[in-house]
């Protein structure tokens, strides 16, 4: 039995030897083809080639495709344009002494116009193609003088009918907020937003006239940030013309400031260029704010709605993965 098994096993060590020596042989020969032929030659050291994970040199090479994602969305954009706002102003500002203020409309009870003009700025940043940041400005500086219909008390004091008083309602709006698309498609997008609207506000009233014995005049106003959450979305007609829009809103109350806001933007743009595009849009800001100042206190509610029209030039490398 044991000289079977030492049979048996120098008969296999001998049929691996002459495969092994028939290997080598063939390997030989097929060395010396490449080595004749250049071109077999440089085709076989590339193949050899290959990176930490084994996959050959011209795997490693290709880059991976730019994601396809709609042609609005660029790595930085700038926008500028005219915002004709629609103007609906309700004040009424109270002595905490227990002197109730009067609800004055600005537009019906001071003379207000009912529209004004105003400029809008904007700068948007990609960090990704699903990432945005905003930061956004709004400027809406009223002002009249006009001949009272009706007695109204204002803070301190009280302007009777007839009077002549001047009136003047400012409002700066910052805005700066984070976007992420939830969903992202060639064609379009829609996502989530978080912000802020940092409000600077001042309203006035005083009266004016050639027989004023003494000054008489109140102001009311403050800065506070009002944070507010949203969504917001955009499609893609071809790759000239897309419409877009946000809309976003939260109730608040921070320290002695109490406050609710109500925004949307809704827009059809179109490429006239690569980097240069307009739009034709429609803007609102509402806001309810009730707030104390020293030893006042303010009721606010005011909104200006209305169309915007907006140049945007785009910059910036975008090769979203």
């Amino acid at each position: 039995m044991k000289n079977t098994l030492l049979t048996i096993i120098a008969v296999l060590a001998f049929v691996n030897y002459s495969k092994s020596q028939d290997l080598n042989q063939t390997l030989a020969q097929n060395k010396e083809v490449v080595s004749s032929n250049p071109a077999l030659k440089d085709t076989t050291a590339a193949a050899q080639v290959n990176d930490n994970s084994g996959q050959p040199a011209t795997a490693k090479q290709s880059a991976k495709p730019p994601r396809d994602v709609p042609w609005f969305v660029e790595k930085f954009k700038v926008s500028a344009g005219f915002f004709l706002a629609l103007a609906n102003t309700d004040v009424k500002v109270s002595n905490k002494d227990g002197s109730i203020g009067t609800d004055i409309n600005f537009q019906n009870d001071l003379g207000f116009n009912k529209s004004t003009g105003s400029f809008l700025g904007d700068f948007q940043w990609r960090s990704s193609s699903r990432s945005r940041f905003d930061l956004s400005y709004y400027v809406v500086d009223q002002s009249a003088s006009y001949t009272l219909q009706k007695t109204i008390n204002f803070g301190n004091n009280t302007y009777d009918v007839n009077s002549t008083v001047s009136s003047f309602f400012n409002t700066d709006i910052y805005r700066f907020s984070y976007g992420y698309a939830i969903i992202s498609q060639p064609n379009y997008e829609a996502g989530l937003l978080v912000g802020a609207h940092i409000i600077r506000f001042n309203v006035g009233l005083g009266l004016t006239g050639e027989h004023i014995s003494a000054a008489v005049s109140n102001d009311f106003g403050f800065t506070a940030p009002l944070p507010d959450f949203g969504i917001w979305g955009g499609y893609a007609f071809g790759q000239q013309w897309a419409v877009n829009g946000e809309f976003d809103y939260l109730a608040l109350t921070i320290d002695n400031i109490s406050g609710r806001i109500l925004g949307y933007n809704v827009s059809a743009t179109y490429r006239a260029i690569k980097n240069l595009s307009f739009s034709l849009g429609y803007t609102g800001f509402n806001f309810k704010i009730d707030a104390t100042r020293k030893n006042l206190v303010g009721d606010l509610k005011w909104g200006y709605n209305g169309p915007t029209v907006s140049a945007t030039f785009a910059f910036g490398k975008k090769s979203w993965k």
